[in-house]
């Protein structure tokens, strides 16, 4: 979900192409199968940037899948990052902006970081977030060496965002042999995966042990990766992180009160002025971003019949996933950071009342029974982060538990001193650093992000929910010497890790919350209806419209 916070104009980098080495630099060289790479050492960890995973999506292969690496000769330079891929240029002000990579239509690209001596090590696969818009595995905040260091292979990807994407149309649909269009950057994290399970040997990995894991729209595409049957056998553990599964369109028809993805794609398409696919893979790729934003228009999955069957939510319900352990959780501040989530609260507790009354009808008094609204404003953020976020985690871990999958839930309730003071506390993203081992003073954190402070019990925290992430991977219960242990969620314990300023096991978490977004969704789908944005204190639109639900 996080957008990260975009100027408005368009800007793009030139180019990518190949850079060859023509003298030694540190690190081990390393020989996949497309050729031999070196990378750069440090910390114990070598690091392999910006290997190619899949030929460059440009000019006739743009809005195709993606096409098998070319290979190379002598020793391929891996220690810079590949391009991020275009999007909407970061405003310098935003929150979660700062260290990007420069971009290039030429993007699909992955990063590797092995520590010495690995062999048959674990492997985390991890995925940016950004709203399928934005974010680069060049981020900064994604350096890999911390966890690393805890035994682990850690991946990071690049894959197509915005129109590049996600775009559907009816043209597009034509030309490909399963008559499908959009999903193309499922499709990058596909191939990304595959190519792991060919190359990831030669650092050390294990491709029997893979871990899918990201967060936001990093979160929503390892549900995605759950859901398809195209991505089966490719890993075996996933991790979401402030994950979120509202349903989608889908590809060529109606459905739950959408238009199709197709219809919604030649509307962009008529913006651009181009006729066929050709134009469209020829066309500036600033005119077609430029018209995503002047229509509306945002990236999401399509719901095409091959890649994704069904709505993901229905996929899990019916018990078509990827049978594997899952780790989930969200944050107590989500919304926070993500105010253009929640539409203006009344300003007193009468008001608010009224208000829900109002416009819930017979929902009323089930939902002021969880958010009175004593505080109006707190109350609102909190029903759309258990919406939205809540759900989806509970959701995600209860499915898989009754498939009989090891399943661990999280919520996340660390503040800092910077966060509170900003009112940002455990905001949206803010678990990242600590799972990445990026606290104290070498933490690469954008220029706006509230550093946490330097002290011990940062170090500590961070140091631990490294360890539990790293023994998950390693297809454990997560567990961390001297913490808590991590309970399994169960139907009967309805467990979970309760992270604030040390790990805590519980249970029971935001029980009434989660039933009550659970009844929404499921009344939303018997009625034919969708659930998009639209949930919580959006739930139902005020009669003046300037509450009403954002879709």
């Amino acid at each position: 979900m996080r957008p990260g916070s975009r100027a408005r104009g368009w800007g793009w980098a030139a180019f990518a192409g190949l850079s060859l080495l023509a003298a030694p630099a540190a690190g081990q060289d390393v020989r996949i199968q497309q050729g031999a790479l070196r990378g750069v050492a440090g910390s114990g960890v070598t690091a392999y940037k910006g290997i190619p995973y899949a030929r460059p999506p440009v000019g006739d292969l743009r809005f195709r899948p993606p096409a098998a690496p070319e290979s190379w000769k002598g020793v391929r330079n891996a220690q810079s990052y590949g391009r991020a891929c275009l999007q909407p240029p970061q405003s310098p002000t935003g929150l979660y902006a700062g260290g990007m990579a420069l971009q290039s239509e030429d993007c699909l690209t992955l990063n590797v970081w092995a520590p010495a001596g690995a062999k048959k090590l674990p492997v985390m696969v991890w995925i940016h977030g950004g709203a399928l818009a934005g974010g680069s595995s060049s981020e900064p905040l994604y350096d890999g060496t911390g966890l690393a260091r805890q035994g682990a292979i850690i991946v990071s990807i690049n894959y197509r965002l915005g129109v590049l994407g996600y775009l559907a149309h009816p043209a597009l649909s034509a030309e490909s042999a399963d008559r499908i269009s959009g999903n193309y950057g499922l499709l990058d994290q596909i191939a990304a995966l595959r190519w792991v399970q060919n190359n990831i040997a030669a650092f050390g990995g294990d491709p029997a042990r893979v871990t899918i894991a990201g967060e936001s729209a990093g979160a929503l595409s390892v549900i995605a990766l759950l859901a398809s049957p195209k991505a089966r056998g490719l890993f075996s553990g996933a991790i979401a992180q402030s994950g979120y599964m509202p349903s989608y369109r889908a590809l060529n028809r109606e459905a739950l009160g959408l238009p199709s993805a197709e219809s919604a794609g030649a509307a962009l398409v008529k913006a651009v002025g181009a006729t066929d696919a050709k134009a469209l893979r020829w066309a500036d790729p600033a005119a077609l971003l430029g018209a995503a934003y002047a229509t509306g228009w945002a990236p999401e999955p399509v719901i095409d019949g091959v890649l994704l069957e069904n709505q993901l939510a229905a996929v899990f319900a019916r018990g078509g996933q990827a049978k594997v352990p899952v780790l989930a959780g969200y944050n107590e501040g989500e919304i926070r950071s993500l105010m253009f989530l929640a539409p203006k609260a009344p300003a007193t507790q009468a008001a608010y009342q009224a208000d829900v009354r109002s416009r819930f009808g017979d929902q009323a008094d089930a939902f002021l029974a969880i958010y009175p609204g004593a505080d109006p404003k707190a109350d609102s953020m909190d029903s759309i982060r258990d919406g939205l976020y809540g759900w989806a985690a509970q959701y995600l871990v209860l499915q898989q538990a009754m498939a009989g999958q090891p399943s661990y839930l999280y919520y996340f309730r660390h503040s800092t001193p910077a966060q509170r003071e900003r009112g940002l506390a455990a905001f949206h993203a803010s678990e990242i650093p600590y799972i990445f081992g990026q606290v104290g003073p070498g933490a690469a954190l954008g220029p706006n992000w509230p550093k946490p402070p330097n002290s011990p019990g940062e170090s500590a925290l961070s140091q631990a929910m490294m360890r539990y992430w790293i023994s998950f991977v390693r297809g454990e219960a997560p567990k961390a010497p001297g913490e808590a242990d991590w309970p399994r969620y169960t139907l009967d314990s309805r467990a979970y890790l309760d992270i604030a300023e040390r790990p805590l096991a519980s249970r029971d978490l935001h029980a009434a919350a989660f039933r009550w977004a659970d009844g929404l969704v499921a009344g939303r789908w018997s009625q034919g209806r969708g659930w998009r944005y639209d949930i919580g204190f959006s739930a139902y639109p005020a009669a003046s419209g300037e509450q009403g639900a954002r879709r």
